[in-house]
């Protein structure tokens, strides 16, 4: 307000002269020193130019500015940037050229402070812009204080939108999650794998946990991420064998809007989702070779770029994998980088088959049996010994999964408080050796659509002796690009025998 107020005062004075003659036009009628005392009152440094930007007055506070210069014509540019031109974006040459009032904020490459500057067109009688009023007002601390805040919001912006996806997965985990809340057993097996999960717990280093399918290595998993320093974290788990070979990639390590015809928006990955706590991968040996090459450098360096991205990211994850595959055998074969292999490798836990820890049998029926009656609205009580003993003789292929399932049937087909096993599959009266030839029959016809693909290929190729393109080529047997059989005789791992 003070300003504008001298401004005003000092075009009622210019009506008074025909022109400004000299470069002390101000103090014709004030004096120089009067002027500049009732200017210090102004918190801005006030510089009076002429159209080829020379200064013909300042007041004390631009004086101070620069005490060791003599500013009566000069260059403004040379004396507050050191240049030889006038500056960027210069608004009093703006002003100069359009007789418009001319601000803008900058930050001073000199001393680094942000100003305000604000440049006035003076008009003389002839209606010619016969000079500019620029003031310029040091804003660093207001401007220092507007960054520090706008960087909060940003801040604020982006853990709110990370707490919101991990909302988002942790209730789709919730709602997918095993039924099991506890490891249960006592025994010799389980007790060893427990004491290996506290050795491990505390540190950072990779776990590689292995054993058949449904002894429940998540569990384990979990019981690692639980015991550790990062259990406030997520725990993110991924099914590897679950997601299609397109897609494994944009699960783990995010996407771009419009890297594919499916995506939509941007997706934070699973690495991003389990920033600062722990990434399960189960089936971990199902990884496609370039996603394991992709995955092998997350382990290296914790960096990974988003499909369809340039920008590297970083992830602090704990890594913990789980396999129902010999990863050995998988490696010689070729399906496995022996690399990635090496670094999962660090610290091995197996979890032992339910045949191997009979003894917990008893205690899991127990914990099932609570956890139905909850469930399903019942009060089962116990179980008969001779049903018990089916339960002990039995080899468990399914392992804890299947012993939970046959409960839950038990549980839902049993009357009164006794838990029946009366019509369960004639599966229990079989000896055990009846059993485990009826369950490697059923291993051996139900195959993995991996090693149907890869016999399927074999038995094209031994027709063909081995003769991949042509005419009497495996690929046009096969109905597929010779380029295509080629790229999946390399991943899987097949190679011509020597003759």
């Amino acid at each position: 307000m003070v300003f504008l107020m001298y401004l005003s005062c000092y075009k009622s004075i210019m009506t008074k002269r025909d022109k400004i003659h000299t470069p002390y036009g101000l103090s014709y009628y004030l004096g120089k020193k009067g002027m500049d005392r009732i200017l210090s009152i102004l918190n801005s440094a006030l510089v009076l130019l002429e159209p080829d930007m020379t200064v013909v007055w300042a007041n004390q506070k631009l004086r101070k500015m620069f005490p060791h210069e003599n500013l009566d014509g000069k260059k403004c540019y040379t004396v507050a940037e050191n240049r030889i031109t006038p500056c960027d974006d210069c608004q009093s040459l703006l002003a100069f050229k359009d007789g418009e009032i001319h601000e803008r904020e900058f930050q001073n490459k000199m001393d680094k402070h942000w100003h305000h500057v604000i440049a006035f067109p003076i008009k003389d009688d002839q209606g010619n812009i016969s000079h500019v009023l620029e003031a310029t007002t040091d804003i660093n601390t207001r401007k220092q204080a507007e960054i520090s805040r706008d960087k909060a919001f940003q801040d604020i912006k982006a853990l709110k939108q990370k707490l919101e996806e991990e909302n988002i997965y942790l209730k789709a985990e919730i709602r997918e999650a095993c039924l099991f809340t506890d490891i249960i057993g006592s025994s010799k097996a389980l007790l060893y794998v427990l004491t290996r999960v506290k050795q491990v717990a505390e540190t950072d280093t990779s776990v590689l946990i292995c054993g058949e399918t449904g002894v429940g290595k998540e569990l384990v998993a979990r019981a690692i991420h639980d015991s550790s320093p990062r259990s406030k974290k997520p725990f993110i788990s991924v099914n590897c064998a679950a997601i299609t070979s397109t897609l494994i990639e944009s699960e783990l390590f995010g996407h771009e809007r419009g890297a594919f015809t499916d995506a939509q928006q941007r997706r934070k990955g699973r690495f991003e989702l389990a920033d600062g706590g722990t990434l399960f991968l189960d089936e971990v040996s199902e990884l496609p070779q370039v996603t394991q090459a992709k995955f092998l450098r997350v382990l290296q360096d914790g960096k990974f770029e988003r499909v369809g991205g340039s920008k590297t990211l970083k992830s602090d994850a704990r890594i913990v994998v789980a396999t129902n595959r010999d990863l050995n055998k998988e490696v010689s074969e070729g399906n496995f980088r022996s690399d990635l292999f090496y670094r999962l490798n660090v610290f091995p836990i197996t979890v032992p088959p339910l045949r191997q820890r009979v003894e917990d049998i008893h205690l899991l029926v127990d914990h099932f049996v609570q956890f139905f009656n909850k469930k399903l609205g019942k009060q089962m009580e116990k179980i008969s010994e001779s049903d018990m003993a089916k339960l002990l003789s039995y080899p468990w292929p399914g392992n804890v999964r299947e012993l939970r399932n046959i409960v839950e049937r038990a549980m839902i087909t049993s009357q009164g408080t006794r838990l029946s096993l009366q019509d369960m599959p004639s599966l229990f009266t079989l000896h055990e050796g009846d059993l485990q030839q009826s369950s490697q029959q059923e291993d051996k016809a139900f195959l993995s659509l991996v090693e149907v693909e890869r016999n399927h290929i074999r038995s094209a190729l031994e027709v063909t002796e081995w003769r991949i393109s042509g005419p009497k080529g495996a690929a046009r047997m096969l109905k597929i690009n010779p380029s295509t059989l080629r790229s999946r005789m390399e991943k899987m791992g097949m190679l011509k025998p020597q003759s």
